[in-house]
């Protein structure tokens, strides 16, 4: 036998057609329980930030404390870029299905430290600063989940239901905000206001850990995706060529833009409008968490059919009729909060709710087709959190600081009409139509 004949080959390269691709039930629940469970954690903070204001950052200013609270949610974004730049090449080089075990466990962990860190009165100035650090720490494990959550889905999905792949991602994130907005009803609800005060907002914190083992034991079974074995295949043969600085400059860009429409939408639709009904409005805490809940119900039945939409239509329209609708929508929706009436608030609220599930579901395919496979982890990961840390994070924020000094109830809807005319011209002239993008394209 020569020597030839026991030199090892490279594996045979797979296209993508070639190899198994149908997204099964067990791969749609690890991913959809675990994104559960990352946004529950993450969304928690937002409907507590006034209580959680109050316990580490205690000031007799009026709106100071909670101007404090929502600041350090905006560090939750802060942090997602340098999540991403940790956890986004890692997809690339070791698998998505590692960068959504690391997510998982990580977030877990975080929340649960928060939930059991003691307040300002115990600890002092050490307290906010601690608070800050896991706030940070949590905001890196979703700077790798949503983006690796999506690219796992689409990967594994056939090409033509791309889009109700993604509605997955997008559905369980809007149950994860529809579920912390009811505990929050319900604990706001059963407990007096110093009890909150004093452990209540903890409870949903702490419990965070059961559903971190749950989520971790089942993703630990799944395999890679076939876009992905067949990466490492090319890599093996050296048949990769290099990305040029144009491909990739113009990919980040058009992902800057349609994460920034999504996420600024987004969190004035669930953590804002909350905020917004009780601060400005005046609406009692309950009424405030229940007619947002409502609207979330609404929203979170709406992916679906959107997915289903936008396998039909393509993905370039839908986007730009997205950003319109915000723009032209966004001072009308504000009008009907401010009225106070529990109709109009919910029926604004709905509306919104309905561009902000266009812009995700259309925001997790775009992240998946407009990078090529060899940098699509870590290309859509800084593109969407780079979007969600100068953005999206800052927009309750701006929001209350705009009211607070212009006294202007419908002031921030300048922010979101802003953000979304920038989407749109972007959108526009550099967007091309992606539906049907052969996923293992390097180009």
């Amino acid at each position: 036998m020569s020597l030839h004949s026991n030199a090892i080959t490279p594996p045979p390269i797979l296209t993508s057609a070639e190899q198994p691709k149908k997204l099964t039930l067990k791969q749609s629940a690890a991913v959809g329980i675990g994104n559960f469970m990352e946004w529950f954690d993450f969304a928690i903070y937002g409907y507590f930030a006034a209580v959680i204001g109050q316990v580490f950052f205690p000031s007799n200013a009026p709106g100071i404390s909670l101007l404090s609270s929502l600041a350090v949610f905006a560090v939750g974004f802060l942090a997602r870029p340098f999540g991403a730049l940790v956890l986004g090449p890692l997809g690339d080089k070791l698998g998505r299905k590692y960068v959504l075990m690391v997510t998982v466990f990580g977030m877990g962990v975080f929340t649960t430290l928060m939930g059991l860190l003691p307040g300002y009165a115990t600890l002092g100035l050490l307290a906010p600063i601690v608070l800050i650090l896991l706030r940070f720490l949590q905001g890196m494990m979703v700077g790798g989940e949503w983006s690796s959550a999506g690219i796992f889905l689409i990967e594994s999905a056939d090409d033509d239901r791309r889009a109700r792949a993604a509605s997955l991602i997008t559905c369980t994130a809007g149950i994860a905000f529809l579920a912390g907005t009811a505990t929050a009803a319900a604990i706001n609800s059963g407990l007096s206001e110093e009890q909150v005060i004093a452990w209540g907002w903890r409870i949903p914190f702490v419990l965070s850990i059961f559903m971190t083992f749950l989520a971790v034991f089942i993703r630990r079974r799944l395999d890679d995706t076939p876009v992905y074995h067949e990466l490492q295949a090319k890599k093996a043969s050296n048949a990769i060529a290099p990305i040029s600085f144009a491909k990739k400059r113009s990919s980040f860009i058009i992902a800057f833009a349609f994460s920034a429409l999504f996420g600024v939408s987004l969190y004035y639709f669930i953590t804002y409008a909350n905020t917004h009904l009780v601060t400005v409005v005046h609406l009692p805490k309950i009424s405030a968490l229940w007619l947002c809940s409502l609207a979330l119900l609404v929203y979170c039945f709406m992916h679906p059919f959107v997915g289903l939409l936008i396998d039909k239509v393509g993905r370039r329209k839908p986007v730009l009729f997205t950003a319109a609708g915000l723009i032209v929508s966004a001072y009308p929706i504000f009008l009907m909060w401010n009225t106070g009436n529990s109709v109009l608030i919910v029926l604004a609220s709905i509306l919104l709710g309905f561009f902000v599930c266009m812009s995700a579901v259309l925001n997790v395919v775009l992240l998946v087709e407009v990078f090529p496979a060899s940098i699509r982890s870590t290309g859509a990961a800084l593109g969407h959190n780079i979007a969600s840390a100068v953005l999206a994070g800052p927009g309750p924020f701006i929001a209350a600081l705009l009211i607070q000094y212009t006294g202007n109830p419908n002031v921030p809807a300048w922010y979101l009409i802003g953000v979304s005319t920038f989407c749109f011209l972007i959108l526009f002239f550099m967007l091309p139509e992606t539906k049907g993008k052969n996923l293992s394209d390097e180009h």
